[in-house]
């Protein structure tokens, strides 16, 4: 199943009604607050989402619903503690792309397949190049020819390495035949801070923590992974329009707990999510930030991600994409 289809998959599942709430709706869980682990800084577009939807969340659950930042090593320090956690449903993780890419970047102490319960993808969006409005740059072609004419001595950031917006530009600068200089942050938040600074003059992120200052002019964008312009934002161009056919990469946010939940309350979980994000306020937000919902099924959402690190990670190898890359 090629990303499309899984794609397609996910959107279709999520016009289906919410789950009925199982019998455990009428038991004790949740019994406190249930933690939803984001293993970035405040911020980037994991923290945002995880903002989005924690106040309908605790009120629809009866619990406190608590963010708690756990940043470090693109997303693993956060994904380990969940990991680590009981599985008995009160913590969470808000993951992105990222837990499906390091499976086959990093050397880590478990598999996502295993070590994870999986709940929902709860919404995708497309990445977008963006250059400082100090720099010379206005479109991908200046940037390309800029980059040929003196490789690795501009600078592009991203959320960390293994990131997909990491491999995204990496496949970039292979398929254009270009060189650029990494450098990864701990997450959107700082990475963002730098770009609007212009303290480094390219920034490769998804467009929800940065969709505001593109239509702002504060970041001047190159380009959108999408194959077809987005949305949000019609007038940029698409990679795959501007030389690079068949060009996509989509970021998602997916919730997922230490394996071992018990389904009951995971589809409970999935339930209550799905009520959040079928309001009309919390879909505003989304679509301000330039998310699109999906809010799939734990079943779906397992499968897309077992589709991700296959997927992922045949390019990461076909690459040669190295974490220090």
């Amino acid at each position: 199943m090629d990303r499309r289809t899984a794609l397609g998959s996910l959107i279709a599942a999520a016009a289906v009604p919410a789950l009925a709430m199982p019998a455990l709706a009428q038991s004790s869980w949740p019994e406190r607050p249930v933690r939803i682990i984001v293993p970035y800084p405040p911020g980037g577009s994991n923290d945002t989402v995880a903002r989005i939807v924690q106040p309908r969340l605790q009120e629809i659950l009866g619990k406190p619903v608590v963010v708690d930042n756990r940043a470090g090593a693109s997303g693993s320090v956060g994904a380990g503690e969940t990991a680590r956690s009981l599985a008995d449903g009160h913590t969470w993780m808000l993951a992105n792309d990222t837990l499906a890419t390091s499976e086959t970047l990093m050397n880590l102490p478990y598999k996502v397949m295993e070590a994870f319960t999986f709940c929902s993808v709860l919404g995708t969006c497309p990445y977008a190049l963006t250059a400082h409005p100090s720099s010379p740059y206005r479109t991908l072609a200046q940037l390309i020819a800029a980059a040929k004419a003196a490789p690795d001595t501009l600078s592009y950031a991203t959320t960390g390495v293994g990131s997909l917006a990491h491999i995204a530009t990496v496949m970039l600068q292979q398929q254009g035949d270009f060189r650029i200089s990494h450098v990864p942050y701990r997450g959107g938040g700082p990475a963002l801070q730098d770009a609007l600074a212009g303290h480094v003059p390219l920034f490769m992120s998804n467009i929800v923590i940065i969709l505001n200052h593109m239509k702002e002019g504060r970041l001047h964008p190159l380009g959108v992974s999408t194959l077809e312009p987005s949305r949000f934002l019609p007038q940029v161009p698409t990679f795959a329009s501007q030389g690079f056919p068949g060009f996509e990469a989509l970021t998602y946010w997916v919730l997922v707990g230490p394996a071992g939940v018990a389904p009951a309350i995971t589809s409970r979980l999935q339930a209550a999510l799905h009520q959040v994000l079928s309001e009309t306020p919390v879909q505003t937000r989304m679509a301000d930030q330039g998310a699109q919902i999906v809010a799939s099924t734990p079943a779906g959402t397992e499968a897309f991600m077992r589709n991700e690190i296959a997927k992922w990670g045949e390019v990461i190898r076909a690459n040669n994409i190295r974490a220090e890359s």
